[in-house]
């Protein structure tokens, strides 16, 4: 039984208390008053009886001495028979109508202001709240009014990273544009350039390309299109991305450092996780310094889990920032704009929550940021 069911019984059940005792003592307070009028006729002397009784029956009169009426039910009259108890009924009624008005109003004051927030929200209101106005209620209404708090932030939250979302699209998006509206005019001003133009418009667009294809696999993680899942080999997977990330750190004089331990199966899309733990080793090779290296642990760990930890000696991160750096668009203080898109972390770490996995990061001891990504094995 829920608690809003107990205050149902206790408001009907101090309805029908405060009814039968108003009934009780309605019957009570007429018993008395008759009782009174007997022992009044009972003082009288008799002949003040004998004209009212004195065509009726010698047996009304007992040895000169009149019998006592027998007591009448109780709420009935003295002269006229049993009328209905009009007073007890009212009592009870009036009760009644007491007891569903407090009810109703008890009800109908926390839905009042429940429509009241469901309006200001449809008009986009979403700063409305209404556990406030609940006061100290402990029962089903006010889990409601909590459960619509928690929707309202919730709606907030992602009204509020829509629009931010929207703003830096439109901001990536602007720069690129803005080269490309440059090199096509170089190009009809000085046709001698028309080379070096055409390359510039090809790598702008292909900047494009990849920040389109970045954008839709993030609106279909959020959209919880994960695709098919499959049974991905850990050591096969880990395998490739350290190899490309071999060839590509050779460029920039980056050891790759890979220390495999016991290899698990992963059910997972295998393309998404690939690209979730390649954007993270990447991630690392953008920020680790000339000459250093960046150093991959990867293996079972208890409890039936695979761990990931991918660690580079970079600047690090501030760690009030340490969480925003898995937001989209998101860089740190002083990090260039041309550093990739920012959406690299936001994929891999929606990517990882798709498979019930977890990604962390943290600043290591000796400097630099290590990040861990927990899967289930």
């Amino acid at each position: 039984m829920g608690r809003l069911f107990w205050k149902f019984f206790i408001f009907i059940w101090l309805g029908q208390m405060a009814a039968v005792l108003g009934t009780g003592a309605l019957f009570w307070i007429e018993r008395q008053q008759f009782e009174e009028r007997l022992v009044g006729e009972d003082r009288m002397p008799p002949d003040a009886f004998e004209p009212a009784f004195r065509d009726r029956p010698p047996s009304v009169f007992e040895h000169g001495e009149r019998r006592r009426h027998p007591p009448p039910p109780p709420g009935g009259r003295l002269h006229g028979g049993n009328p209905l108890p009009l007073l007890p009924m009212f009592a009870g009624l009036l009760a009644s109508l007491l007891c569903a008005a407090g009810l109703a109003w008890y009800i109908a004051k926390p839905i009042r202001h429940l429509r009241q927030a469901f309006d200001a929200a449809a008009e986009g209101d979403l700063e409305v709240r209404v556990s406030p106005s609940m006061g100290g209620r402990r029962d089903e209404l006010a889990d409601l009014g909590d459960d619509f708090d928690r929707m309202t932030e919730r709606l907030q939250a992602l009204m509020a990273g829509q629009k931010r979302l929207f703003h830096d699209v439109s901001h990536e998006m602007r720069s690129p544009l803005a080269r490309l509206q440059a090199a096509i005019g170089l190009a009809r001003q000085q046709p001698a350039r028309m080379e070096d133009s055409l390359r510039r418009i090809e790598r702008e667009g292909e900047r494009m390309n990849g920040l389109v294809g970045e954008l839709l696999t993030l609106s279909r993680l959020e959209a919880g299109l994960a695709s098919r899942l499959e049974d991905v080999d850990m050591g096969e997977l880990l395998a490739d991305i350290v190899e490309d990330a071999r060839f590509e750190g050779a460029a920039r004089q980056v050891e790759i450092a890979y220390m495999p331990g016991g290899m698990a199966g992963i059910r997972a899309n295998p393309e998404l996780l690939h690209r979730a733990i390649e954007n993270v080793v990447r991630n690392a090779l953008r920020f680790s310094p000339v000459g250093r290296a960046i150093r991959i642990e990867a293996g079972r760990v208890e409890g039936g889990r695979f761990r990931i930890s991918i660690g580079d000696d970079g600047p690090g991160v501030p760690e009030s920032q340490l969480e925003n750096i898995f937001k989209p668009f998101f860089r740190c203080d002083g990090q260039r704009a041309t550093s990739g898109y920012g959406l690299g972390l936001a994929i891999a770490r929606r990517v990882i929550a798709a498979v019930d996995g977890k990604i962390e990061a943290k600043n290591k001891v000796g400097g630099g940021l290590l990040v861990e990504i927990d899967l289930p094995a």
